[in-house]
């Protein structure tokens, strides 16, 4: 016969150590999510001023890894992409923005989606050959394509000779709008985050993105039109308000691309894209607005009068 043992109280957790993995209210683990966004960023910084070909590189990296996370999303909800034309999308398309600009960039997208339907239209292993058709050529649009805006001003400050350097530490205007353009991104999230997550009530879009709410809307926008203005004066040397409609459309995009992103991924009943990234997810997670952000500020630079 067994003796009865008394009641003994598990032992309690430990909580500063619950404290320190438990996610924030936006649901990221954010020492992770403040270390590699800023790890990414001070990247991308130093492939601009330091190495031109090297963000290109880094641009062509983030391509082919949001190219391969977006496949095997469709693929696991039964969707299959011609993977092999969209991934050597994923590299010419932003190098050819860089070589040749905006013509040479429409032209491998143009060139891409003529050999994802020729690439299909030669598999005959299997049905839903017309949706795999269908979602190849929007995962060129989507990733490949609006990348190649991030490239694109780089072109246009007249890139070293081959694979050199800036010369003599002169960094032409374009570059510079680039460098803005990347810190509104962050800007973006940064604020909206610590707004939404600290004051957050009213969502945007609940069916959507159940997190992202109204108010963080306003901190971003509100955070963004300072580096905005900040950056138009003392980096651009352009009047303050230039900054203000940056900042403004920037937010904007940004929000819309974060926006679309949520969606594909509501659609396809998934959390992130990968984690591949601590405290963010996948590169998709990462890229979201950037990919919409890019070509909004391209398009307000070239609108907007010479400085």
């Amino acid at each position: 016969m067994t003796t009865p043992q008394p009641d003994v109280p598990p032992a309690a957790p430990d909580t500063r150590r619950a404290r320190k993995s438990r996610p924030s209210r936006a649901g990221r683990n954010l020492p992770a999510a403040i270390g590699v966004g800023l790890a990414l960023l001070l990247l991308l910084l130093a492939g601009l001023f330091l190495w031109p070909m090297g963000f290109v590189l880094i641009a062509v990296a983030a391509a082919v890894l949001g190219v391969w996370e977006v496949f095997r999303a469709l693929e696991s909800h039964g969707t299959r992409v011609p993977v092999v034309p969209v991934l050597a999308a994923a590299i010419a398309i932003p190098v050819t923005a860089y070589f040749g600009g905006q013509e040479a960039q429409l032209f491998a997208l143009v060139a891409s989606c003529a050999a994802v339907l020729v690439w299909q239209s030669l598999d005959h292993h299997h049905d839903g050959a017309a949706r795999s058709a269908f979602a190849g050529v929007f995962l060129l649009l989507w990733v490949p394509f609006l990348i190649g805006y991030a490239v694109l001003p780089l072109h246009e400050a007249t890139p070293p000779p081959g694979f050199g350097l800036w010369p003599e530490g002169a960094f032409p205007h374009p570059m510079l709008e680039l460098v803005l353009t990347l810190l509104l991104v962050v800007a973006n999230d940064t604020f909206g985050y610590i707004v939404g997550a600290s004051l957050g009530k009213h969502p945007m879009a609940p069916k959507i993105s159940p997190k992202k709410s109204w108010e963080g809307f306003a901190g971003s926008v509100a955070g963004a039109v300072v580096v905005g203005i900040l950056g138009s004066a003392f980096l651009l040397g352009r009047p303050w308000w230039v900054g203000i409609v940056l900042a403004v459309v920037m937010v904007g995009a940004a929000t819309a691309g974060d926006l679309a992103e949520s969606m594909v991924k509501r659609e396809l009943g998934i959390k992130d894209m990968s984690s591949i990234l601590p405290g963010h997810g996948g590169m998709m997670d990462r890229l979201d607005s950037i990919l919409f952000a890019t070509p909004a500020a391209y398009l307000v630079f070239s609108l907007l009068p010479a400085g």
